[in-house]
């Protein structure tokens, strides 16, 4: 179990990586716009965000 948690850690990490190395412009445009909105926006992107991740590992199991 320890080695798909590293292994989907990794996965993650390059994914992030691939906007800002990709189009760092929209990026930093993207992240101006976080920073404008609400705690709750944020909170709900990050519920949608975790709810997406499970939906997929329960697809995937």
């Amino acid at each position: 179990m320890g080695e798909a948690l590293l292994g989907a850690l990794a996965l993650m990490l390059v994914i992030e990586g691939l906007l800002p190395l990709v189009n760092p412009g929209g990026w930093r445009s993207i992240f101006a716009r976080v920073l404008q909105m609400s705690d709750g926006q944020i909170r709900f992107i990050g519920l949608l965000s975790v709810g997406a991740g499970l939906l997929l590992l329960a697809i995937w199991r």
